[in-house]
């Protein structure tokens, strides 16, 4: 019996150095800072990590890349052991280390060494392609897609083929479902004035047809992404669920591994988009490539019942910068406008709000039968929609104190309907020297009043209906 077929990453491995420290003062000889290094941290870069994020959560997955015998592509065997199946193409030449110095975050300066051409690649190559489910093509201008071309062109026909660009790289194969350029690829590729929306869609267009692509999805940062395609007069835009502050540094290989396995796994276009979309924000709210957890273990799978961003990541990456965790609770069965005041002012409070969502068995102890009217994966996929709302936690428990126990949040809000004293989880709070608070609620508004008030009109309505 054979296991489910691997996703195929093809495209360009770097090794990728980040150099942090603190700058305070001017070099002496020139106006240039000087930095006190803090860290220095070296992970795989370009395909590699787009292979090592598509095969978080257990997920099969073949590189296809080319590598040498230089010291960088030994870094880079060791970190993708164990993560992914190497099928290496001969590299004539050294693998490219892109360095940046950082200072407060912020990048200072990039140092770009080493680079080789591929060689040829063998018939395991070929092999793999013709198995894989999906095929992204991860192109950072290094020719790599350009050597394994043909076996390309024999595949995209019958699998899906998934194209992160590079303007110095080489087109896409005819007939690739999605090609995903960023904003500034977009404008190098296909010249034109203004980043307006509409000027997008008129590259996205113009690429696809260039590219003879059933796709093009540009990614514009905070904005989402734009999917166009050939002949349709109407652009789809995907908003990106929040603003996600942090390092920004491989959001695009994120969103690309997670666009050719949602793809792999047998949804839509959109669908994978807006999956993709989600992923790459919470990917650069948590730090980013940097995020040292990325390569320290194996990311867990997440909850089918928990969308979005990864909630105990997030605390943790928000607590590590100096940020306030603010999280509240509840079963948010029918979603009303008391609820979204409330997740308004909570998420004002600090720099990101997670929601403890009660699970269906939680939420029928408490209230009874027929409740919940929403199932959980519903309900958290409405509450991770909000643009307050940065993450849902499910919980199973009667009360919250578990899982606040593993979040530790700053501030634990409560609507106006209850008190301070009242609070079971206000003790469990003070244990990490963290603050229960209650804010006002909008009143008259419930998810009782309002199953109420629609069994009256549905009554109404059937009695009209008899007359």
């Amino acid at each position: 019996m054979t296991g489910p077929k691997p996703l195929a990453v093809v495209g360009d491995v770097l090794l990728d150095e980040d150099i942090e420290g603190v700058a305070t003062r001017l070099a002496p000889d020139a106006p240039a800072p000087v930095v006190d290094v803090t860290s220095n941290r070296r992970h795989p870069g370009g395909a590699g990590l787009a292979a090592a994020l598509a095969a978080r959560g257990g997920r099969e997955v073949v590189l296809v890349t080319a590598l040498g015998d230089d010291p960088a592509s030994e870094a880079v065997r060791r970190d993708l052991q164990g993560r992914v199946r190497l099928l290496e193409i001969p590299l004539n030449g050294t693998l490219p280390v892109k360095t940046r110095v950082l200072a407060g975050g912020r990048p200072v300066v990039r140092i770009d060494r080493g680079g080789g051409t591929p060689g040829e690649p063998d018939d395991a190559v070929r092999e793999a392609l013709e198995g894989a489910r999906a095929v992204l093509v991860a192109d950072y201008g290094r020719h790599t897609a350009e050597a394994v071309r043909p076996h390309l062109e024999a595949v995209v026909r019958r699998t899906p083929l998934i194209w992160d660009p590079h303007p110095q790289g080489d087109p896409p194969v005819s007939g690739a479902r999605l090609v995903t350029p960023n904003a500034a690829e977009a404008r190098a590729l296909c010249r034109g004035d203004g980043t307006s929306l509409g000027a997008y869609a008129e590259r996205g267009a113009e690429l696809a047809e260039r590219w003879r692509a059933a796709g093009v999805a540009i990614t514009l940062g905070d904005r989402g992404v734009l999917l166009t395609r050939p002949g349709a007069a109407t652009p789809m835009l995907v908003p990106s669920p929040y603003q996600a502050t942090g390092d920004p540094c491989g959001a695009g290989d994120c969103f690309a591994a997670t666009t050719a396995a949602a793809l792999a796994d047998g949804l839509l276009p959109e669908e994978a988009l807006q999956r993709a979309v989600a992923e790459a924000a919470a990917f650069v709210a948590t730090g980013g490539a940097g995020n040292e957890d990325l390569w320290r273990t194996e990311a867990p799978p997440r909850p089918a019942d928990a969308p979005g961003t990864d909630p105990f990541e997030l605390a943790e990456a928000v607590r590590a910068r100096g940020g306030t965790v603010v999280a509240t609770g509840g079963c948010f069965d029918l979603v009303h406008a008391g609820h979204v005041g409330l997740l308004d002012s909570a998420r004002r409070i600090g720099d990101c709000l997670i929601v403890c969502l009660n699970s269906d068995a939680s939420v029928a102890r408490r209230k009874g039968p027929g409740r919940p009217l929403n199932p959980v994966t519903d309900r958290a996929r409405v509450l991770a929609a909000l643009g307050s709302v940065d993450a849902v936690a499910v919980f199973d428990e009667d009360t919250p104190e578990a899982v606040l126990t593993r979040l530790r949040p700053d501030v634990w809000v409560k609507g106006g309907d209850y008190s301070v004293q009242d609070l079971p989880e206000a003790a469990v709070l003070r244990t990490w020297h963290g603050q229960a608070v209650v804010l006002p609620y909008l009143d008259g508004h419930s998810t009782t009043l309002l199953t109420h008030r629609a069994a009256r009109a549905a009554t109404g309505g059937a009695r009209a209906g008899a007359g």
